[in-house]
This record gives structure tokens, sequence and C-alpha cells, in this order.
């Protein structure tokens, strides 16, 4: 990548770039991102977590589930200024780190961090968004009743996206729910990846 990936976030370049140090410091000693992880900070975690980015919609309420490090909430809240952002993390070491990076990073005014499990939290969104947080069924059932009226899911997956879709047939039924797989394009790598879009009928 020869480009300064911090550019592509435009006037928030500061600080995107303050949240990766924050990550290859902190992230990397509360055990949030693991130490190999520094050489494609960029590559794997900021830039293929803004690949969602355009399954967004102006001005939605976002909540990000399983936040841990805040990816993808904190790149995508520093990308779309228009999002409001809530960071949803059970863990009292990962909600610590969260409030810090908020709070440093000046977000607080849009993004919030709350503790609880996905199951027991009560709000109500237009994008309920996740990257590597649990299998398809359990996802789609932590995370439909968080969808706002004609709100969506849009998870981030691997590239077995369908065939782990394929496993979810009983919870796609349960909450009528259409699916859809997306082939994203990673800004700046030339790589893709995969989201699962879900949303009820």
């Amino acid at each position: 990548m020869d480009a300064d990936p911090a550019g592509y976030f435009g006037s928030e370049s500061t600080r995107v770039q303050h949240y990766v140090d924050l990550l290859l410091s902190r992230g990397i000693d509360w055990g949030l991102i693991g130490p190999r992880e520094g050489d494609r900070i960029w590559e794997r975690h900021i830039l293929n977590c803004v690949a969602l980015a355009p399954l967004i919609p102006e001005a939605a309420t976002v909540v990000d589930v399983g936040s841990g490090a805040g990816l993808p909430g904190i790149p995508l809240a520093l990308l779309r200024p228009d999002l409001t952002v809530t960071l949803v993390d059970s863990m009292a070491r990962r909600t610590a780190f969260l409030e810090g990076a908020v709070a440093e990073l000046d977000l607080t005014s849009r993004v919030s961090v709350v503790r609880a499990r996905a199951e027991e939290h009560q709000g109500r969104y237009d994008r309920v968004v996740s990257r590597a947080v649990a299998s398809v069924p359990r996802l789609l059932s932590w995370c439909v009743p968080l969808c706002a009226k004609d709100g969506r899911i849009v998870a981030l997956k691997g590239s077995s996206v369908r065939e782990d879709l394929a496993q979810a047939e009983d919870e796609v039924r349960k909450w009528k729910l259409h699916t859809e797989v997306h082939q994203l394009e990673v800004p700046m790598t030339g790589e893709v990846s995969w989201a699962l879009e879900a949303w009820r009928r």
C-alpha cells in the first residue's frame, strides 16, 4: 500500500492515526489486538472495517455489537461524521478501552459506549454492525431485536459466509428475514471482504 491510509479519512486523518496508535499501544497491552497485528493494522482492521460504509445510509444510528477494540464502529464513525454510533461490549476491560478511546478522540458527542451483552441491550438502530463476533445463527438471534423498524444487520464475515448462512436456516425462518451477501472492495488495498446483510420482510 503506497499511499498514506490515514489520508483516506480526509479531515479526520489525524484522529484515525491517533486511534491506530491507541490500538498499537494500549490495545496490544490490554490484549485487544494481537501483538503480531501491527504490520497489517490498516489493511486488516481499519480499512477492512470501512468497507462496510456503502451499506450504511446517511445519518443512520448504528450499533456495533461485540465492539472489542472498537472495530468496526470507531473507524466508521471517523469516516462518516453523519453517523451516531453505539459501541456495545460485555467485558469491562474492553469498555474501559473504548471509553478512553472515545474521549481521547473527542467523539463523545456522537459515539457512546454501553457495557452489556448484545441480547441484554434494549436499543433500536438503523444498522446493527459486527465483525468476527459469533456464528451466523447466534449473531442473527442477538442482532435482529436491536433493529429499528426497517433496520438492517450488516456483519463483516469471511469468504465462507454463504456456507455459514446455510447453517442459519432456522433463524432466518424464525425472524422472517431477507438476506444478501455482499462482496466489498477494501479501500486502497485491492483486497475484498464480505458482508452479510439481513432484514425483516
